[in-house]
């Protein structure tokens, strides 16, 4: 089966010339469809220009990003993306937060009026897997920000994606609230098994999470590292802190060590 995401040698540079930032250096990496996959690395390697790559929000300046056996050269409509701050619009109360892809992503917005009550239902299912069945009316500021970045994961997969692309949407929470969504996020894959591409600096949460780990190098981010993560499924709490799981955490924070160093790719 062809993966779901395919980059084959790509670069990423901002700009022009010599004044031009490079982002990405000769990238290529393979993706299946309903892996979990999380990259690791310094502060401005590149990783949440590799979510814009395959997003189709920016081009790649040279290489080929191929998404569902198709070259990505606009935006594309299988993604749903989720960040570190939920966006949640502050005038509408959850349920209608959580509608909004279906109101603008075609074939939905076709759609809506006439299949509106079974998109309403869609919406309500995800929030209750969630938590959050009893707050489908509240206005985002009368949410906790753990309740609003699980409407924001609900949001993003209301139009059922088949890529889920989460840019560090744990990274402002506290440590509890954190873990706790690590558990909703995992529950949530293992029931639709969409692809997941997610971003983060927390080697825990990458670990908790991913099939594989690709720990990237300084700017300009290239792959020093794939790791392949064979914890069994579901994952909990307590499995991170058994040997194994701290030996793997160890190993990888030797490879982000280097990756700061500018170590060679191994």
């Amino acid at each position: 089966m062809p993966p779901l995401v395919d980059l084959d040698r790509v670069t990423l540079t901002y700009g022009e010339g010599r004044r031009g930032t490079p982002a990405l250096s000769d990238t290529t990496l393979r993706i299946a469809e309903g892996e979990f996959v999380a990259f690791v690395g310094p502060s401005g390697c590149g990783k949440s220009s590799l979510l814009k790559l395959v997003s189709g929000l920016v081009p790649a300046t040279t290489g080929n990003v191929i998404v569902a056996q198709r070259e990505v050269t606009e935006p594309i409509k299988i993604v749903g993306m989720a960040f570190q701050n939920p966006n949640l619009l502050p005038w509408r109360n959850t349920l209608s937060n959580v509608l909004l892809p279906v109101e603008i992503v075609q074939p939905h917005r076709s759609r809506l009026r006439q299949d509106r009550d079974a998109y309403v239902t869609r919406a309500r299912s995800l929030l209750k897997t969630v938590g959050l069945a009893d707050f489908e009316d509240k206005l985002p500021w009368q949410l906790s920000g753990g309740m609003q970045q699980r409407a924001s994961l609900c949001r993003a997969l209301m139009h059922e994606p088949s890529l889920l692309l989460l840019d560090e949407p744990f990274g402002a929470l506290d440590a509890f609230t954190r873990e706790e969504l690590w558990s909703v996020l995992q529950t949530l894959w293992m029931e639709r098994r969409f692809t997941v591409v997610l971003v983060t600096h927390d080697l825990r949460e990458a670990l908790y999470l991913s099939d594989t780990i690709y720990v990237m190098s300084a700017r300009p981010g290239r792959i020093l590292v794939r790791h392949e993560v064979t914890f069994p499924r579901p994952r909990t709490l307590a499995s991170t802190y058994e040997p194994a799981f701290v030996d793997a955490l160890s190993e990888l924070r030797g490879h982000i060590s280097e990756a700061r160093g500018g170590a060679a790719p191994v």
